[in-house]
């Protein structure tokens, strides 16, 4: 609906055709909706098929959601997790959608989640707030980011523990089984950029503060010098410490330790700043992978972060 002079009416209009499908409020309707900039949506395909798709609305219908909101994604994204929470099961899931124009802060992506979980709503928003920042602002497919993303978020109460309505241990446990679902969610999203082959994650890691801990990793992550090294299996590590010294913060360069690693082992390739022997056979083994990791140790602090992305590959054009 973006950049349309109807674009409010037509998100409006949805709202009512999914309210009378389901028969509730039309104000209780979130829109969610992605699309190519400046083309105007027609709603007819959307009004014709609302009451079957009412009809098809399941317990069970998880997967089938997971897979009707996929674009250019080339596999549904789902999870969920179980916690106990006042001796009661509390479950969370999700799924989500996102292949391209994938950057913090979010992207072309929605994800949706819910939890049987009894949480008051400014709970719930503190818990989703504080995820939100470490996980899905923290991928990056193509440097661009979005005019449409959403996260959401509904809880039902149904499982039966006390409510979480402060912080405290409870919420510490919820707020953990939302991080593990995000992070799942977040590196699927990063793993299935348009054109991928490999997933990439940077962590970095004894930083002087969190906000150059995540400065660096983006800015490693999002590095097309790097995503294309990677695509080539190729241990220059000269980008990623490009990428390091051109992200702003107040932090020294002579003390980063820089290796790679996926399922084949690892290899040290750079040491205080500068180059260090190591076998390019054994590098290319490793990079060869469809996971691989940056760990960038900077032994200026006790901060961490971790970014998620993919290389980037002649199928992405």
């Amino acid at each position: 609906n973006t950049c349309n002079s109807d674009g409010v009416e037509k998100a409006e209009m949805m709202c009512d055709i999914a309210a009378k499908a389901l028969d509730v409020k039309a104000d209780d309707v979130i829109v969610a909706s992605t699309g190519v900039i400046g083309m105007s949506l027609d709603v007819t395909p959307i009004a014709n098929a609302a009451d079957e798709l009412a009809a098809q609305v399941s317990e069970n219908g998880g997967h089938d959601a997971a897979e009707a909101i996929m674009t250019t994604d080339t596999k549904a994204k789902e999870c969920a997790v179980e916690v106990e929470i006042d001796g009661k099961t509390v479950t969370l899931g999700a799924c989500c959608k996102g292949s391209g124009m994938i950057h913090p802060n979010m992207a072309t992506m929605l994800c949706f989640m819910t939890t049987d979980a009894a949480i008051s709503p400014e709970m719930l928003q503190k818990a989703l707030s504080a995820v939100v920042v470490d996980t899905f602002n923290m991928i990056s497919v193509d440097g661009d980011t979005s005019t449409n993303d959403m996260v959401c978020i509904m809880a039902n109460g149904k499982a039966g523990n006390a409510e979480i309505n402060s912080e405290g241990e409870a919420f510490e446990i919820f707020k953990a089984a939302l991080m593990e679902v995000s992070v799942k969610l977040s590196r699927k999203i990063a793993g299935d950029g348009e054109g991928a082959e490999r997933l990439l994650e940077c962590t970095v890691k004894n930083a002087p503060d969190v906000a150059t801990a995540k400065n660096i990793a983006k800015s490693i992550i999002c590095s097309s010098l790097v995503k294309t090294a990677m695509f080539g299996s190729d241990a220059n590590w000269g980008r990623i410490l490009c990428a390091i010294g051109y992200t702003p913060g107040d932090f020294k360069v002579d003390t980063i330790d820089v290796v790679l690693s996926s399922v084949k082992g690892s290899v040290k390739v750079c040491e205080n700043g500068f180059g260090i022997e190591f076998s390019e056979e054994k590098a290319k083994e490793i990079l060869l992978e469809s996971e691989i990791k940056l760990e960038i140790d900077m032994k200026q602090g006790t901060s961490d972060a971790t970014a998620w992305g993919c290389d980037l590959t002649y199928d992405y054009v």
